[in-house]
């Protein structure tokens, strides 16, 4: 059945191809299995080494059940799955999806890492009842296992992923969102560990300064900025609320409705986010794991971040966001319109008018735009006297800094604070 339906969605003579390339080239048997970790189709021989072996495995320790157990894993994972075989043989295992589904997997191996010694196998005796003499014979058979060194297992690793992971169109996005949860989550546990550890101050107050700074990366376009922004704040409430479901959901709510004002403010169209808005809250409410929960609150600060730039027009849209992505990470030094032009390799002079078309704003006024948010955040969130808030926000000097920021707020930065 998982036969049949793997082939419905993927052309055998195509994937056989794809295996009989990767063996030509990387010398390694490989395999196509189903979810059951049962051989679909496969290129390279089997070793003599797990020919021998496999008569010695109990009934409810078959390779089949080893390797589905690895294929799941590295569903888990959302990409290659290295693992240790009862043989003590390395094996490389990269999942198959449809939409949500798994299918399959594709095995590469087995193979070694290192040089074999007798230690390899002076333990399988005591687990699978091996006799001393086929022992010796399985020592001589791993003469003929393939060694690769970690390195080089890396970059097969990826070369699995390359291959395959755009062979099914649809499986990209569970493997871009188990992968995205999982270094998600390991931010937001370094950070939870660093108020454990006491290395955090203020660690019984809401971080809002962290609140704004992430404000202040949404309305200016720094979507990987505002990420790790959002990662810290996660890891407080996490830390502060005991892992509890409810106060994240809680705050995710907040922190959504607080997004989606602060890009209306600046001009993002009303309809459009009102709508996110909406959306977001009610997914929210259906969610029943903190790690989805955490990656959909990442998600919305990812749609509240493109939509500050959206409605460009098609033609200059990736020109305009990567300048605008390099004005979010130069904006405290002194940056020129010719700079960022060579940045994106454009004229100057037609960056300037394509620029002013894209953001109804000319370079310098949204550039001060952007210096100013970060001096709100500054203002608000720390003690820094208002000369080195200016200097820290890339203005030239305290009097400009006043001039600008009074256009943009209607308060001096003094009133403001």
């Amino acid at each position: 059945m998982q036969q049949a339906l793997l082939y419905t969605i993927v052309s055998a003579d195509t994937l056989h191809e794809m295996l009989e390339a990767f063996h030509a080239c990387m010398n390694l048997p490989i395999q196509v299995l189903d979810t059951e970790g049962f051989l679909l189709d496969s290129c390279g021989e089997t070793s003599s080494y797990c020919r021998c072996f496999r008569r010695f495995l109990p009934p409810d320790e078959g390779c089949e059940k080893i390797h589905a157990e690895a294929g799941r894993k590295a569903a888990a994972l959302g990409d290659s799955w290295l693992f240790s075989c009862p043989a003590n043989l390395s094996c490389l295992v990269f999942p198959l999806f449809f939409h949500s589904n798994l299918l399959g997997s594709i095995l590469a191996g087995p193979f070694l890492t290192d040089r074999p010694e007798s230690g390899l196998i002076t333990g399988l005796p005591g687990r699978f009842h091996i006799p001393t003499g086929e022992l010796f014979h399985l020592y001589d058979e791993l003469a003929a296992i393939r060694i690769i060194p970690p390195e080089t297992v890396n970059a097969v690793s990826r070369l699995l992923y390359f291959l395959f992971s755009g062979l099914i169109q649809e499986s990209k996005e569970p493997q871009r969102q188990n992968q995205e949860k999982m270094i998600q989550q390991s931010r937001i546990q370094e950070t939870i560990t660093r108020y454990q550890t006491g290395s955090t101050k203020e660690s019984d107050t809401y971080p809002y300064e962290l609140e704004k700074e992430l404000i202040a990366k949404v309305k200016t376009g720094a979507k990987q900025e505002a990420k790790g922004v959002l990662n810290t704040l996660l890891g407080y409430v996490l830390f502060s609320g005991g892992s509890s479901l409810d106060i994240l959901k809680a705050r995710a709510s907040e922190l959504t409705t607080l997004l989606s004002r602060a890009v209306i403010e600046s001009g993002a169209s009303t309809n459009t986010i009102l709508k996110l808005n909406n959306q977001f809250l009610r997914n929210f409410q259906q969610i029943d794991s903190m790690d989805t929960l955490c990656l959909k609150l990442q998600e919305t600060v990812e749609a509240f971040t493109d939509s500050m730039f959206g409605a460009l027009p098609p033609c200059s849209s990736q020109s305009i966001k990567k300048a605008v992505r390099y004005i979010a990470h130069h904006y405290a030094q002194p940056l020129t319109l010719e700079e960022v032009a060579g940045a994106v390799h454009l004229n100057p002079s037609y960056f300037s008018t394509l620029f002013k078309q894209s953001l109804d704003l000319s370079f310098r006024e949204y550039l001060n735009l952007v210096r100013v948010e970060e001096s709100k955040r500054l203002l608000a969130g720390t003690n820094d006297s208002i000369i080195d808030i200016a200097a820290a926000a890339g203005f030239e000097n305290q009097s400009y800094f006043s001039k600008v920021f009074k256009k943009y707020t209607g308060m001096t930065p003094r009133q403001f604070r």
